[in-house]
């Protein structure tokens, strides 16, 4: 199956820190791939530079065959929307919401594109068989909302577009168990059809079976696809 993603020798910072090195990784059409490892070694760094969110890269990143990649220095975020209307869809880590919002208003956000504007009830209606708790909550404000039922609206939001690629940056931070089970198996239950979906996670057991292929990462380098990973 060809690469939908495919990055080359991708080198990534912040000022004069350097955290990513050297990284090279592609993913298949259809594939779910989970990024595993502990906190401050480069997981999250690696999504803020397929999406440009990082103060500094070299190194080539082709979506589709098309580089969104490159050198670039300060400036991150000026290729951001170029890269989301090609079809990347990230869940940031943690409560990455607008607290005044009710949940369908904070969903309808997801919905930029014309045609998922237009779509925008069916693909709600979507969310809410993939997380029922929220069908309930649709006219609650998100703030007021537990940590559970927030990750659940991130993630939703994210789905309301027409993404190709979709980033999950640590899908069960600070939830309970249980909650991370529910949040793990909606993610599993989402056609990516020829898309594809990357999940950065330390909770390797987590994902175990919910993917289909695991690379860890240690200090800004992958370590090659693995089975159990050696988080320390």
């Amino acid at each position: 199956m060809s690469a939908l993603l495919d990055i080359r020798d991708l080198s990534a910072g912040y000022g004069s820190l350097r955290v990513l090195h050297e990284i090279n990784m592609t993913v298949a059409r259809g594939e779910r791939l989970a990024i595993v490892g502990l906190n401050g070694h480069g997981k999250t760094t690696l999504f803020r530079a397929i999406t440009h969110l990082v103060g500094w890269q070299r190194g080539s990143i082709r979506l589709d065959g098309v580089e969104i990649g490159g050198a670039r220095s300060l400036g991150e975020g000026r290729r951001t929307p170029g890269i989301v209307r090609l079809g990347v869809a990230m869940t940031p880590q943690g409560d990455a919401i607008f607290p005044g919002l009710t949940v369908r208003q904070h969903l309808d956000c997801g919905a930029w594109s014309r045609r998922a504007w237009r779509e925008r009830a069916r693909r709600r209606e979507l969310i809410f068989e993939l997380f029922p708790p929220l069908r309930k909550l649709e006219t609650t404000t998100v703030g007021t909302l537990s940590g559970g039922e927030r990750r659940m609206v991130s993630v939703g939001r994210a789905l309301m577009t027409e993404a190709r690629l979709y980033l999950v940056d640590e899908p069960s931070l600070g939830l309970a168990p249980s909650i991370s089970q529910r949040v793990v198996a909606a993610l599993r239950e989402i056609d990516v059809a020829d898309g594809a979906m990357i999940v950065a996670e330390q909770n390797v057991s987590l994902l175990d079976g919910e993917v289909d292929r695991m690379i860890g990462m240690h200090a800004g380098r992958l370590r090659g696809d693995v089975g159990h990973v050696e988080l320390g």
